[in-house]
């Protein structure tokens, strides 16, 4: 089973899911409907709807398999969101990809690029994986504004890549190598010492991403 630690910096709390969370986690993804709706994932053969408890106990199997580590973010004592590492691969990939969401009341107050430096700084230094990877619609200029402020660099773009809202979506493809952030992304970050532009999709897949925009949705 991979160990789900409680990680901190200042306000930000990230802190090992529980089932027991079901309720408040519902609440407050009910309070941020129409804030997180755009960027919900969601599934081919079912219809826009959820399971709180079942997903977390989900999450929680794939804590015990090792392949996961969910979280909850929070602040000052209050659930603010989730942030999931998935698809943990270890051996000659060493590889695992974020996901998270904060509710409209606690956004713009740096929580979301506290809690992915710190997740990612645990993954690389304490878990020991290469290469920390996020993907990101194109349209969701808060996601991108996390991944510019850290320095992930970016990848490519990724047509159709997941189900989000209803459709197959297009996403950009940003990520990290362990060698990239000797100093850990929070230090790095925290110091100033982000390159610039590290983070820049060029206009060619801007481009074309807007272009998938007006593309029929996928049957």
């Amino acid at each position: 089973m991979a160990s789900i630690p409680t990680l901190r910096d200042g306000a930000t709390v990230l802190r090992p899911i529980r089932v027991r969370d079901a309720r408040a986690l519902e609440g407050e993804l009910i309070a941020s409907r129409a804030w997180l709706r755009p960027w919900e994932a969601t599934s081919p053969q079912a219809p826009l709807s959820w399971d709180t408890k079942a997903s977390i106990r989900s999450l929680l199997a794939a804590a015990r398999a090792g392949t996961g580590l969910p979280f909850i973010i929070e602040t000052e004592g209050r659930l603010a969101g989730q942030l999931n590492v998935s698809g943990m691969t270890f051996g000659s990939l060493a590889s695992a990809t974020i996901g998270y969401w904060v509710g409209a009341g606690f956004a713009g107050r740096g929580l979301t690029p506290t809690a992915v430096a710190l997740a990612t700084d645990h993954v690389f230094f304490t878990v020991g994986l290469h290469r920390m990877e996020i993907c990101i619609r194109p349209e969701n200029a808060p996601s991108l504004r996390v991944v510019e402020k850290l320095g992930f660099r970016y990848e490519g773009l990724r047509r159709r890549y997941i189900h989000i809202n209803g459709d197959w979506r297009d996403h950009f493809c940003f990520a990290l190598t362990v060698e990239e952030v000797p100093q850990g992304v929070l230090q790095r970050w925290r110091s100033g010492r982000v390159p610039p532009g590290a983070a820049a999709v060029p206009e060619i897949d801007q481009i074309a991403a807007r272009r998938g925009l007006s593309l029929p949705p996928a049957r």
